[in-house]
């Protein structure tokens, strides 16, 4: 049977409907590698009063610290204007900050420029955000992100897997799932069909594709795939390790506060003034998230200056040793994942065996999705505090 082409595959905005633009920070300060020095910016934020406290926060149109705005879906930050605060910083959570960085946030949105509030009430352990990656057909690099945390990436859309907290109502086309399980022969989940697309997703001019198949064994093969990567993507399981001899380790010391990263091809081994880490194996120093190299963003955030004076700056004064822990972790990860090529590129071609096309998906009345399934769920299982202390209403 012939292949599926980019207009054949469904698209991922039709299987995956309700989408959120990624939440919007407007500043750097309010995130950081580590939450100490978040706290730390907090505290000199409202230390300083009237015209430096403003100067600190970095005031944009959509928020000044005179802005009104609630609480965070699910968290406790106060909710008297910015320029009257006071009081311990609230707590700092984890988040996506880039791809494969995972760095702390003060959840507060008097700090955010647009938060997602539906993201954030839809955020719990059953959770997985999936984020397009934007990209040319073809570049290197996975075009779709998977993590529990709240995704800070810009400026792909993100697709919950569910549509509510507690892994209720999934973010599928309605009937997507009995439709694949009666042309395979088996049960299909949500996480399989995250799992499949996670593996055969691939770029298209009008977004990311998702090629389907009726052929069992062929699912059988993507979701293998794809349920591994989503496991090294998400690192909220096991934690990841390479085999014996080829796990990287600290070598050489790292220096208190390095400014240079240099990656030695041959020796497999990534310098950092000194300091020293190997086996780094060229596909995990090679691999790209958009066109860059994850491995060498990650150092550069954490061994950049900041401009001085402004909050970004308050930071560690030494290498914390939780950072050499995250970068043992994140070489791991990324050898793992750019070992999983030739099996994605396998999974991810064009001619898949008994394609489903979007055409056997209108006719089985799957698609189109109805107009609700675009649009957030009513989710108010928990109290949100207005400004000012008011009462939110939804």
């Amino acid at each position: 049977m012939p292949g599926v082409t980019h207009d054949d595959a469904p698209p991922l905005a039709d299987l995956m409907p309700w989408s959120v633009a990624p939440p919007r920070l407007g500043r750097g300060w309010p995130a950081a590698p580590d939450a100490a020095s978040l706290k730390a910016r907090w505290d000199t934020l409202v230390k300083a009063e009237g015209p430096d406290r403003e100067a600190l926060f970095q005031p944009t149109r959509a928020r000044t610290p005179h802005t009104a705005v609630g609480q965070l879906p699910g968290r406790s930050a106060g909710t008297e204007r910015l320029a009257r605060a006071s009081g311990p910083c609230p707590e700092p959570v984890r988040v996506l900050r880039a791809p494969f960085d995972e760095q702390w946030l003060i959840p507060d949105q008097r700090l955010i420029d647009a938060a997602r509030p539906e993201l954030w009430r839809v955020a719990d352990g059953r959770q997985v955000f999936v984020v397009e990656v934007p990209g040319a057909s073809g570049a290197p690099g996975p075009p779709l992100l998977a993590t529990s945390l709240i995704p800070l990436l810009r400026p792909g859309r993100v697709r919950p897997l569910y549509r509510r907290p507690g892994g209720a109502e999934p973010n599928l086309a309605p009937g997507l799932c009995g439709h694949l399980a009666a042309r395979l022969g088996r049960r299909v989940t949500p996480v399989d069909v995250l799992a499949w697309t996670t593996a055969v997703a691939r770029a298209a001019p009008g977004g990311p594709v998702v090629p389907l198949t009726g052929d069992a064994a062929a699912w059988e093969r993507g979701v293998e795939v794809g349920r591994r990567t989503l496991w090294l993507m998400r690192r909220d399981g096991e934690r990841p390790k390479l085999p014996g001899g080829r796990r990287p380790y600290v070598r050489a010391p790292l220096p208190s506060r390095p400014l240079t990263v240099r990656y030695d091809r041959d020796e497999e081994a990534l310098s950092l003034d000194g300091g020293r880490v190997s086996p780094v194996p060229p596909g995990a120093w090679d691999f790209e998230v958009g066109g860059v190299r994850v491995l060498e963003r990650w150092l550069a955030v954490r061994t950049e200056e900041a401009e001085p004076g402004t909050l970004a700056a308050i930071r560690p004064a030494a290498w914390p040793q939780a950072w050499t822990s995250e970068l043992l972790e994140l070489i791991t990860v990324l050898a793992l994942l750019a070992e999983l090529r030739p099996w994605r590129a396998a999974s991810a071609d064009p001619a898949v065996p008994d394609p489903i096309t979007s055409a056997e998906l209108r006719e089985a009345g799957v698609l189109p999705v109805p107009s609700s399934a675009r649009r957030p769920a009513s989710v108010l299982d928990a109290h949100e505090e207005g400004p000012e202390g008011q009462l939110a209403l939804l």
